[in-house]
């Protein structure tokens, strides 16, 4: 009776792995299919020869050049905001790395601008291979970032890396936080919103406590590394 019970277990372990392994599968093959149609605003041929340039690169950003994937990941992000679904956004985009969040919410009718360094050579040729507009800017603590000439119905900052001082020993605390929010608010639209996905690093040091603490305070919603500030009343 045990063993057949054991047997059993096993059955239904195997099977609930299978149907998991069909699961994944299906999303995987689901975003692939919603893909094809931005896939192709893209020159694949330019693409293709960035890749295999980078292709047996050790560089820190190399990742980025497996455009699919980012671009999977992305789409993700724009739904999540609800700008697949929403009328035309200005949206702003700090840290905006290669651009796939504001290549894909142009597609969606959106317009928009990343303020990023040019330090990393994949990310200026992805950039301009996805047609995004970005303002070269390194974002420091206490320093406005440069007049834009026009507000925002979004802010947006994905796995942000400019909340660390230059040797990334620490992370921004509570008084730089508080001074870019400030500087933040100013250039929203009336009902503008501002999201957050922080980078806090395998240790956590990189989003202390006091900085979780300093967003909730806010009026933030904080789940796990996201921030979510809603329009001000």
């Amino acid at each position: 009776m045990v063993a057949a019970i054991v047997g059993d277990r096993r059955h239904l372990s195997r099977f609930k792995v299978a149907q998991l392994a069909r699961t994944f599968a299906h999303v995987n093959w689901f975003h692939s299919l919603r893909l094809k149609p931005f896939l192709a605003k893209i020159d694949m041929e330019r693409l293709r020869e960035i890749q295999q340039r980078y292709a047996s690169s050790s560089a820190r950003y190399t990742k980025y050049a497996d455009v699919e994937r980012w671009l999977k990941i992305n789409l993700a992000r724009v739904h999540e905001l609800g700008l697949d679904r929403s009328s035309p956004k200005e949206i702003l985009d700090l840290g905006c790395g290669g651009g796939f969040f504001l290549f894909l919410a142009k597609q969606f009718g959106h317009s928009g601008v990343g303020l990023d360094v040019d330090d990393f050579p994949l990310s200026n040729e992805l950039v301009d291979l996805l047609q995004v507009k970005r303002i070269v800017w390194r974002i420091k603590p206490f320093e406005p970032p440069p007049d834009l000439g026009r507000k925002f119905d979004w802010i947006t900052g994905f796995s942000t890396a400019f909340n660390r001082n230059e040797d990334e020993s620490r992370g921004w605390g509570p008084d730089e936080w508080t001074y870019l929010l400030n500087d933040l608010q100013r250039r929203l639209e009336p009902g503008g919103k501002i999201f957050f996905e922080i980078n806090s690093g395998k240790t956590k040091k990189y989003f202390p406590p006091k900085v979780r603490d300093l967003f909730l305070q806010r009026g933030a919603t904080v789940k796990g590394e996201d921030i979510f500030f809603p329009a001000k009343n």
